[in-house]
């Protein structure tokens, strides 16, 4: 006799589960300790090229100085 609350049997719920575990064991989306933080580098992808992480600004809105391509986090 169904109960109409929106359950049933086994995997046939609302899907509201908690969401947590997986690999990054609840850390974040970011991924712990090299995520974000004030030290670090920004590296260019294709050259190489490194320098020193500033705060507050996204190694993504900086430009390589060699090839122009926009740096990434290290």
């Amino acid at each position: 006799m169904p109960r109409g609350d929106g359950t049933g049997p086994a995997g046939a719920g609302r899907g509201q589960g908690q969401g947590r575990g997986g690999q990054s064991g609840g850390r974040g989306r970011l991924g712990g300790a090299k995520a974000g933080g004030p030290s670090g580098f920004c590296v260019c992808p294709t050259c190489g090229h490194r320098e020193p992480h500033e705060r507050a600004v996204s190694c993504i809105q900086k430009k390589c100085p060699k090839c122009g391509i926009a740096l990434t986090r290290e």
